[in-house]
């Protein structure tokens, strides 16, 4: 099998699933974001843009029966500011993976699609798959786009194809910089002594979901073809930013200190997800709790800034 962004936050905890499960995992990654170190020894790394014609060769070595399709530009902020950029990595980008699949015989593609950024702020919350998709970021567009031509090569040429939506997931490896998530955010400020920015009043809400719960729906999700569609992967449970912050100021020991900024324009007010269908077709539910993983995430990012 074949994962690309591999050498990511959430697709090197996907890689180490898969073998653990002994699949035989190839890696496609840029490194733009990703980190060579991330990819486990027994998973092959290709240095390789998901855009590039180029990556009809590593499809045709490695023969995959299976893609775990993670590699994506994921900044909302980004997609903003360069919509052009976002479309070609995540639309065209994926054509490529798609037409690769086609070539090669591929049978089965998981693909990491969002929730937040596809469903918008919503009224009906936690929110099912069947809610209409009302992106508001050039990102969000594209994920869905994209879950639109998985339906489409299904139809086709009967690929089997799943879309996972994630909520917010965090958890070892999260890079703190760029348009990272909160928790790796604050969590090195926490480290540096710096205190976190909480935007606005801090009453907005996320669904935080750990990445080993991640990696585990997508070893689920390769191996049932029947399942196909948007599946949602959340806990159903909402978090402000304020709550986020006192449970990992607990995780720190009490050694932290908030302060607040001005709110981000456009920021979603409330995301949660409802997982009721990977519960039914999956068998999957998050095993994480939010103290639990909170107080792994802080204390593998505290042995990791710590060399």
């Amino acid at each position: 099998m074949l994962v690309t962004g591999g050498a990511g936050f959430i697709g090197s905890h996907v890689v180490e699933r898969c073998l653990a499960a002994e699949h035989r995992v190839a890696v496609v990654d840029d490194l733009s974001t990703g980190r060579r170190e991330n990819v486990p020894p027994r998973a092959r790394l290709y240095v390789q843009d998901i855009r590039d014609p180029a990556l009809a060769d590593v499809f045709r070595s490695e023969a995959p029966d299976a893609v775990i399709h993670l590699a994506a530009q994921a900044a909302v902020s980004r997609s903003v500011a360069n919509p052009r950029l976002d479309a070609e990595i995540n639309i065209l980008g994926s054509l490529n993976v798609l037409e690769c699949c086609r070539q090669t015989g591929v049978r089965r593609v998981v693909y990491a699609s969002t929730g937040g950024a596809a469903y918008g702020d919503t009224e009906k919350l936690p929110t099912p798959e069947d809610h209409p998709t009302r992106p508001s970021s050039p990102y969000g567009v594209s994920k869905v786009t994209v879950e639109q031509y998985l339906a489409c090569w299904g139809g086709l040429y009967g690929l089997s194809t799943v879309a996972l939506r994630y909520a917010n997931v965090y958890g070892p490896r999260q890079s703190p910089h760029g348009e990272a998530g909160v928790i790796a955010i604050f969590t090195d400020r926490i480290l540096r002594g710096e205190p976190c920015i909480v935007n606005g009043d801090g009453l907005q809400t996320r669904d935080y979901v750990y990445v080993g719960d991640i990696a585990e729906a997508n070893a689920l999700a390769l191996d049932r073809p029947d399942v196909t569609g948007p599946v949602n992967l959340g806990t159903g449970v909402a978090t402000s930013v304020l709550e986020l912050f006192a449970a990992l100021r607990a995780a720190a020991g009490g050694r932290a200190e908030a302060r607040h900024g001005p709110p981000r324009p456009g920021e979603q007010r409330r995301s949660v997800l409802d997982a009721t269908r990977a519960r039914l077709v999956l068998g999957w539910t998050p095993r994480v709790a939010l103290a639990e993983g909170l107080q792994r995430t802080f204390d593998a990012l505290r042995s990791a800034a710590a060399g």
